[in-house]
């Protein structure tokens, strides 16, 4: 299957190796010419896994976006959400009948893209997914190479808009059999694992984050007092989810750190790599970084103005979402994402289903 993987962060290159390596025709774009040029010039990706080292011959790398998506089957977008409106503005021209656009995760970014690809032209009938965590647990090591940790083996997933689902799956499963097939869109955004892991961990770090010029959220970081604001948080997104009418399973987060029980997205203990390979021990700015400008700013957001909508009381999520914006010195329920800016706070629960199945404009 021809595919298009768009960015140029860990994710994006993780996917262009790992779908290369399956044999899938992949072309990559990234806007950054000159970090990209090593990679246009060799089309060769270095990755390494639990398998070893090797090199992945990827068919395509080129900050030309129209070549990049022609003829694409699917458009895998797994760049943080705080760049989907700009992607999607450059991204209407070029889009034709039929093609799919995957995003890992989303933060309700099939919805979202879907209006702005029309606000700016476009008038394709393309159709979009998002599962709950990006494919893989990766990190990239140089210009051309990337290590993948982890590799997702569940991926529930939800389409917009889902008339157009059966269609959709087909080819976002041919690419990522892991993808379990979920209601709606709304449903695979509940599913997002990044606004209630990452919040807890760099607000309740803030000071040894600010203060020690690298830090292991995931290591040090995660104490139990940690894990049971985590654990707190992800039960106010469970409520939220059945409070929608969303059945199980629900991924609860506390599946990724046991032994034991239902398989979280992740696998059984996919923790513990996640910590040993030290590739997370970083720098992080508290003001700039994805964890609180996507996962806070737009993830907690979004699932405070769910929760206000579907009347569930939400104390952690709102606490944390207040302390983020303090951080930072901005306050997120006005900017972050929500049911309002979305243009949906005025449906009830009869007309949001309505939407998500037939379709922005239907």
């Amino acid at each position: 299957m021809r595919i298009a993987v768009l960015g140029g962060g860990h994710g994006a290159y993780a996917a262009a190796a790992d779908l290369g390596e399956q044999g899938h025709e992949v072309a990559l774009w990234r806007r950054d010419g000159e970090a990209l040029a090593p990679l246009a010039e060799s089309r060769r990706i270095g990755l390494s896994d639990i398998e070893g080292s090797r090199q992945v011959e990827i068919a395509k790398a080129s900050t030309d976006l129209g070549e990049v998506v022609a003829g694409a089957e699917l458009i895998v977008m797994p760049g943080p959400a705080t760049a989907q409106r700009d992607i999607a503005r450059a991204l209407a021209p070029h889009l034709v009948d039929g093609q799919v656009i995957f995003l890992p995760p989303g933060t309700f970014g099939s919805y979202l893209v879907a209006h702005w690809l029309h606000e700016a032209g476009s008038r394709a009938e393309v159709t979009l997914g998002e599962t709950g965590t990006l494919p893989y647990l990766a990190r990239k090591q140089s210009a051309t190479d990337v290590a993948i940790v982890v590799r997702a083996t569940r991926l529930p997933t939800g389409i917009f808009p889902t008339c157009r689902a059966d269609h959709a799956f087909a080819a976002i499963e041919a690419a990522y059999p892991a993808v379990e097939r979920r209601t709606d869109a709304l449903d695979g955004a509940l599913m997002n694992a990044g606004p209630i892991i990452h919040p807890p961990l760099i607000i309740m770090n803030a000071g040894p984050i600010q203060h020690f010029e690298h830090w292991d959220i995931h290591n040090e970081g995660t104490q139990p007092a940690i894990r049971d604001v985590t654990t707190a948080l992800d039960g106010e997104r469970i409520q939220v989810r059945e409070a929608l009418g969303y059945g199980e399973p629900h991924f609860p987060l506390a599946d990724h750190y046991a032994s034991k029980g239902e398989e979280w997205m992740y696998g059984r203990q996919a923790h513990a790599p996640l910590v040993e390979s030290e590739h997370w021990r970083e720098s992080l700015d508290l003001h700039s970084h994805r964890y609180m400008r996507e996962d806070v700013e737009l993830g907690l957001a979004f699932l405070v103005s769910l929760a206000d909508y579907a009347g569930v009381w939400a104390p952690v999520a709102s606490g944390l979402l207040a302390l983020g914006s303090a951080i930072v010195g901005i306050d997120f329920r006005d900017t972050g994402r929500s049911l309002d800016s979305a243009g949906l706070a005025g449906l009830s629960r009869d007309e949001l289903a309505t939407r998500l199945a037939q379709g922005f404009y239907a």
